[in-house]
């Protein structure tokens, strides 16, 4: 697996999400790099393990959907298609959505085994924080990837994610469009769609 690969593969399991949270009251410096590192360690412990990859995976899953503000990033994946939407089909979007993504975060995150991160540093950034980690896979040359974390869900979560200073989170709002696209703006086709994709 060559890097490029690997920065693909991460990309379009990322969500798409870079509109600006709301005020942040009680985030600060020294609970977004706990969050980051915690994220990290529980990365860095199922690689460790030694499991076989169907368990890998499922702790995976449960790390994506433990540290990452699925919510919020399933909503902007959608865009303005949204507001078409009804409040029983958003509901069942964003479920679906958070499965679809995790499951491929899940496969990202696996791509670590041999591998590790490394949390950096960590900065303020207009209403939210910036956390730097260096990425060590097996083979590879080092390379950083950044987690913005913020509070506006009522907890630490992170909600995008920059890999070497390209911001890859977009991948996933276009295609999702693209699968809407194909679906000929049918949204509850888009959910079986999504239910059904790894």
């Amino acid at each position: 697996m060559d890097r490029r690969k690997f920065l693909t593969g991460l990309g379009a399991g990322a969500a798409a999400l870079i509109a600006a949270p709301q005020a942040l009251w009680a985030l600060t410096e020294n609970s977004a790099s706990t969050l980051i590192n915690s994220l990290v360690a529980d990365i860095n412990r199922v690689i460790d393990s030694g499991k076989g990859e169907s368990a890998m995976f499922r702790e995976f899953e449960r790390i994506f959907q433990r540290y990452s503000d699925t919510s919020y990033i399933a909503a902007y994946a959608l865009g303005a298609d949204g507001r078409r939407a009804s409040a029983a089909q958003k509901k069942a979007f964003s479920k679906a959505f958070q499965g679809y993504i995790s499951r491929k975060y899940g496969k990202r995150f696996r791509e670590f085994i041999g591998g590790k991160l490394e949390v950096k540093g960590v900065k303020k950034v207009k209403k939210w924080y910036e956390v730097s980690t260096i990425a060590y896979l097996k083979g590879q040359s080092p390379f950083e990837v950044t987690f913005l974390v913020s509070d506006r869900s009522g907890r630490d979560l992170f909600f995008n994610m920059f890999i070497e200073g390209v911001n890859l989170l977009l991948t996933e709002r276009t295609e999702i469009g693209a699968i809407l696209d194909s679906k000929k703006g049918d949204i509850d086709a888009l959910i079986a769609e999504l239910e059904r994709l790894s």
